[in-house]
């Protein structure tokens, strides 16, 4: 036996092993495949969609600076065809009269004006600085300027010693080449250039081709990071992004878009971990999501075979105990044929006994006999064989009855005559037992439709276990039968002993197969649960109350039909005829 139940528990290992294997592959693979490829999908697109945000709103705003520089470049490239057109007009005058209409127009676009001649000394000025006379022929805007019909400079500090930038078209004035600059409010430029503010740490400012800051920003600027990037002499490619690392180890998102009239370059830029916030914050809770998923699937793999376990080896001992109560069933069946065939050898016998009795008896008849002394002895002994022979026939009679009662076809039983029988069948063994059994049958009790023999089992298991509770010391067994006041409908049969009755921790297990408080060899604890299946069958219930000492009372409800409700059947029957 433990060597059965160590190959079992061994199984069941190895049965609950190949099932969390399962479950893991059958869960993890997909749950994996299918989350790795949509996080994966998840942060290309949210990533393509961030770039092309910046991508976009760079490129708005790389219109706007356009815009605007290409706005005043034509302003001046206006005054200076005015210019060219109107050389008799004073030329301070002229200056004058415009740079106010300049403002006026273009409120902090414009900070001075002036007229530059062909060596490099300003001839002409209009401002808030004194630089009439001022000699720029050595000044890298000059050279450039002279040299191109208009020009747009870097920013740089010069004579005033404030960051601007000029706009400077060429102009003829009475036939000698000329230069009308104009200096862009600065403040004003870094402004609109400042404006695009994406996150926390986005901020754009513009570069020069040598990789040189022209608007204020308190960065730091690595000129080889966009350097290699920019490509001013092919139009085509306006906006780039990337990402890079500067020399500190911070990862950053960098938009850059080239300006059409300057080789300058609108860059923005914004650290990497402010730019995908949101989607640090979605990736972290996808993560969340799987471990939960993951952990779920744990869960399910190490509860799931146990509980699947745990059916199985129910559903086994269930089938054992099935398998078992057929072999004892069998065994009950095989019992009873034996009973029965020995009840029949039996009674052929006991009947010859009782005929060759009663022929002696008619011999005794004879005149010479009856003058024997002990004539009257022999009939006493010859009436008491008689007696015993027929009770012997008539045990040996419902013996065979009870025998031959093994199938469950239904039929209308009287309840108190079936237990009348087995009553009966019993009284020798109670007698034998010191029991007394006593019965209460309420009389007219309504027929019930069962199957007479499981009755008879029923019945016959419950007294045979209060005759062996008392064999020891004997006692009372009351059997009564009633309608049930509890139970509509219901015949109540009460079996009650006087017996030792049943510890409190065992009321709720004496039902269940092969429990049982017998000795070993003396019972197979399938009495009570036979009885409460059959109990069940017939449509009834059996309930058992016990106190240690005083004794135990089983107590079954049999349904019956309504006899009123037939009556009313047959008369609504008869009256529809």
């Amino acid at each position: 036996m433990e060597t059965l139940s160590a190959e079992r528990n061994a199984f069941y290992q190895e049965l609950s092993r190949k099932i969390k294997i399962l479950i893991l592959v059958i869960s993890f693979f997909p749950f994996i495949l299918t989350t790795g490829f949509l996080f994966y999908r998840f942060n290309l697109t949210y990533t393509e969609k961030i770039q092309a945000h910046v991508s976009e709103l760079v490129q708005k705003h790389t219109q706007n600076i356009d815009t605007f520089l290409s706005e005043k470049l034509g302003n001046i490239r206006y005054l200076a065809y005015q210019l060219e057109n109107n050389s008799t007009k004073s030329i301070e005058l002229f200056l004058k009269t415009n740079l106010e209409l300049l403002e006026e127009e273009y409120p902090d676009s414009f900070t001075d004006i002036g007229i530059v001649d062909g060596n490099g000394i300003q001839i002409a000025y209009e401002g808030p600085f004194n630089l009439k006379n001022a000699d720029y022929k050595n000044a890298d805007w000059f050279q450039n300027a002279i040299q191109k019909p208009f020009y747009i400079s870097d920013v740089f500090a010069g004579l005033r010693g404030h960051p601007h930038f000029i706009i400077a078209v060429r102009v003829r004035i009475d036939g000698m080449e000329h230069i009308l600059r104009a200096t862009i409010n600065f403040t004003g430029f870094n402004s609109m250039v400042e404006n695009i503010q994406i996150g926390k740490t986005g901020i754009a400012y513009i570069l020069n081709a040598d990789g040189q800051l022209q608007t204020k920003a308190d960065i730091r600027i690595d000129p080889t990071i966009i350097a290699s990037l920019v490509d001013y002499k092919n139009p085509e490619s306006r906006t780039i992004i990337t990402e890079k690392q500067d020399p500190a180890g911070t990862r950053y998102l960098y938009a850059i878009s080239t300006l059409k009239n300057i080789d300058w370059s609108v860059v923005f830029r914004q650290d990497v971990r402010d730019a995908f916030s949101e989607l640090r914050k979605t990736q972290m809770l996808t993560l969340i999501l799987m471990m939960a998923g993951c952990i779920a699937v744990v869960a399910v793999t190490f509860t799931l075979p146990r509980y699947i376990i745990k059916l199985i080896s129910s559903a086994e001992t269930k089938s054992e105990a099935m398998n078992r109560q057929v072999i004892e069933s069998g065994k009950l069946a095989s019992i009873g044929e034996l009973a029965a065939g020995i009840a029949h050898e039996i009674n052929n016998p006991v009947a010859i006994m009782v005929e060759e009795a009663g022929w002696i008896e008619d011999l005794l008849e004879d005149e010479v006999l009856k003058e024997t002394e002990n004539l009257a002895e022999f009939k006493r002994a010859l009436k008491q064989i008689n007696t015993q022979g027929k009770r012997c026939k008539e045990i040996t009679h419902k013996l065979l009855s009870f025998a031959r009662k093994t199938d469950s076809t239904i039929n209308d039983v009287e309840v108190n005559d079936a237990i009348r029988e087995m009553v009966s069948l019993t009284a020798q063994m109670a007698r034998y037992n010191n029991v007394i059994i006593e019965t209460k049958l309420e009389d007219h009790l309504p027929f019930v439709r069962i199957s007479p023999s499981e009755l008879q089992q029923v019945m016959l298991n419950l007294i045979n276990n209060a005759i062996d509770a008392m064999e020891k010391t004997g006692g009372t067994l009351t059997i009564e039968t009633r309608k049930s006041r509890i139970e509509q409908n219901h015949i109540a049969i009460s079996i009650e002993d006087t017996g030792p009755g049943i510890p409190k921790e065992n009321l709720d297990r004496i039902f269940n197969p092969f429990f049982t408080t017998k000795a070993v060899g003396k019972g197979t604890g399938l009495g009570l649960s036979i009885c409460y299946g059959l109990v069940q069958k017939m449509g009834g219930k059996i309930e058992v109350s016990s106190q240690v000492g005083v004794g135990t009372q089983f107590r079954i409800f049999i349904p019956f039909q309504d006899s009123s409700n037939d009556t009313l059947t047959n008369e609504f029957n008869s009256t529809i005829v």
